[in-house]
C-alpha cells in the first residue's frame, strides 16, 4: 500500500464523496463536515480550498485514490504564531499507520511554510484513536475543556494536543 500527500484535484470528486460519506468519520468532526456527504459537498469543499496560497490542505492519496484530507490552518491576531491541524482518513485505511506519518509530514511542512511556532489539534474526548495518532506523531496533551462541545445531541469534552517548533 502506497500513500502520499498531494494537492486536491477536481478529478478527486468521486473518491472524496466515496470516502467522506461515512458517519464514523463525520461523528468526530465539526458540523461543517456534513453527513451524508454528497457531490455538492465535495464541490463546495474543493472550491473552498483550491486557491489557497500557499497550499494548506492536502489530499491523502492511498493507492492512487484520494482517501482523506489533512490541513494546517494558521491563526490570526494574538494567536498568529499558532496553526490548527485538521484531518480525516477513510475508515478502510484506519490502523495502517498512515495518519501518524501524514501528520508528521504536514507538521514539517507547516513549520517550514508558515511563520508559526505551535501546531495544535482539538480531538473530541470520545475519539481515542485520534488522540493516539497525535501522540504517535509527537503531540502532547496541553489541556482539556469539559463539556464545551455539543455534537449529536450530547455534550463532549475537548482535548488540546500540540507540538512546538
Amino acid at each position: 500500500m502506497e500513500w502520499k500527500l498531494r494537492k486536491w484535484q477536481d478529478s478527486d470528486l468521486d473518491s472524496l464523496v466515496k470516502h467522506a460519506n461515512n458517519y464514523n468519520i463525520a461523528k468526530y468532526l465539526t458540523d461543517q463536515f456534513p453527513h451524508p456527504y454528497n457531490i455538492e459537498d465535495a464541490k463546495n469543499y474543493l472550491s473552498l480550498i483550491r486557491d489557497n496560497n500557499p497550499t494548506n490542505v492536502f489530499a491523502i492519496e492511498v493507492d492512487e485514490e484520494a482517501a482523506g484530507s489533512i490541513g494546517i490552518f494558521p491563526q490570526t491576531d494574538i494567536h498568529c504564531k499558532n496553526a490548527e491541524l485538521g484531518y480525516w482518513l477513510s475508515e478502510e485505511h484506519w490502523g495502517k499507520g498512515i495518519m501518524p506519518e501524514a501528520i508528521k509530514q504536514i507538521v514539517d511542512y507547516g513549520f517550514k511554510t508558515f511563520d508559526i511556532t505551535r501546531i495544535f489539534a482539538r480531538p473530541f474526548s470520545t475519539n481515542r484513536q485520534s488522540q493516539r495518532v497525535l501522540e504517535k506523531a509527537g503531540f502532547k496533551l496541553e489541556g482539556k475543556f469539559e463539556k464545551v462541545l455539543f455534537k449529536n445531541g450530547e455534550y463532549l469534552d475537548e482535548f488540546i494536543f500540540a507540538i512546538r517548533k
